[in-house]
């Protein structure tokens, strides 16, 4: 569990394209290699006198690769602490087994559904008592926390239909309740949301999407704002139950990291210029994305947002979606986002039967490609 260390105290300043370079990164103190080496070793000396006073033990507990990532992942994050865990799954994982039996959790009815399974078939029979419910909805929120609420989940832009939740308003009911406040900024990141600047207590990635950035790499990321006992028991969780990424796999995350701004900038970018032309196509119903001033929550996305409203956009077609994403032939059918190529697929074939994801509904990620390209593609698929 990293804090952000005395030798990134004057990169904390700094703005977060350079923290995203610097942060965590020194040159080798043996060799002068500029790049962090890989450090595979399990264990590590002890002192003549028992004490690990160059700070790793195990590699379960701690790691220089490891440590490296959560000192930038705090810092681009504007949070005091991280911790990197092996999958977004794992993060939200250990987050509800550090809540008791019989707490009450809020979490969004548009959300992830990996979120839905893991409260449904991990912990119903915890038990926790769970709420789903529209998020962006704060009459609706107010109304449904109970004594036992000890964590509103958000996660905005939703997914797969992007709405948008009011985080400031979310972090004050969560204030005033007593309960913490985590925000799955995974379509976001800290370059265009800074779920913690506007009082949300903790916030977690699945580093596999934007941070790592090239599909080659899967993590996930909790970082607080404050020291708080959820994210100690979080921490012990991680440790105990042995949840921790490879040094390989933190490596390759924090070298995804250091271009991040520019990916996500362009990806936003490019996503905003193919939703705008999507939304005028005779072969669409409706466009999900809150860049567009038809989005019902655009002017709260304008206000929350910076620098871009996100690069993952769905689209409901007329006629069959699966038909559609097939006939596409630059963009790749799977699931994921964040890679720097984009990807296009039928959310509710995903899903399973019971979901709630509209039929004609793709979800798309859009990557690095030139948007004229993208938009060839769809235009081509679309009215094949």
């Amino acid at each position: 569990m990293t804090r952000i260390s005395a030798v990134c105290a004057t990169l904390i300043r700094m703005r977060l394209e350079t923290q995203a370079v610097h942060v965590g990164r020194k040159p080798d103190c043996a060799t002068g290699a500029i790049a962090q080496p890989i450090y595979l070793s399990t264990t590590f000396l002890r002192d003549e006198d028992g004490e690990y006073r160059r700070g790793f033990s195990y590699g379960r507990e701690d790691n220089p690769n490891r440590s490296a990532l959560e000192q930038c992942l705090a810092a681009v994050e504007g949070g005091r602490r991280a911790l990197a865990f092996s999958s977004g799954l794992a993060v939200l994982t250990a987050l509800l087994q550090g809540l008791e039996p019989g707490d009450h959790v809020l979490v969004p009815d548009d959300v992830y559904y990996g979120l839905r399974h893991v409260v449904a078939d991990v912990f119903g029979k915890w038990p926790l008592e769970v709420t789903h419910i529209d998020m962006t909805d704060l009459d609706a929120v107010r109304a449904a926390i109970r004594p036992a609420t000890r964590l509103l989940w958000v996660e905005t832009p939703s997914n797969p239909l992007l709405r948008i939740t009011d985080l400031t308003a979310i972090a004050d009911l969560g204030r005033k309740a007593n309960a913490i406040t985590v925000c799955d900024a995974t379509f976001t990141t800290p370059v265009l949301q800074r779920p913690l600047d506007l009082g949300i207590d903790m916030v977690m990635h699945s580093t596999t999407k934007y941070f790592g950035g090239h599909s080659d790499v899967t993590g996930g990321a909790l970082i607080t704002r404050y020291d708080n006992y959820l994210f100690e028991r979080v921490h012990k969780i991680q440790m105990y139950g042995g949840a921790a990424p490879s040094p390989f796999d933190c490596w390759l995350t924090l070298r995804g990291i250091d271009t991040l701004p520019y990916r996500v900038r362009a990806q936003a970018d490019h996503a905003l210029t193919l939703a705008r032309r999507l939304e005028t196509h005779p072969s669409v119903e409706m466009v999900h994305y809150p860049g567009l001033e038809s989005h019902p929550q655009h002017a709260l996305a304008t206000r929350q947002m910076s620098g871009g409203f996100g690069a993952m956009l769905s689209v409901q077609v007329r006629g069959c979606a699966v038909s559609v994403a097939a006939r596409t032939k630059l963009f790749t059918r799977a699931t994921s986002l964040g890679g720097t190529h984009s990807l296009i697929e039928h959310r509710a074939s995903v899903e399973g039967p019971k979901t709630k994801v509209p039929q004609n509904l793709l979800r798309v990620s859009v990557g690095l490609e030139h948007p004229d390209d993208l938009w060839a593609d769809l235009d081509s698929a679309l009215h094949s």
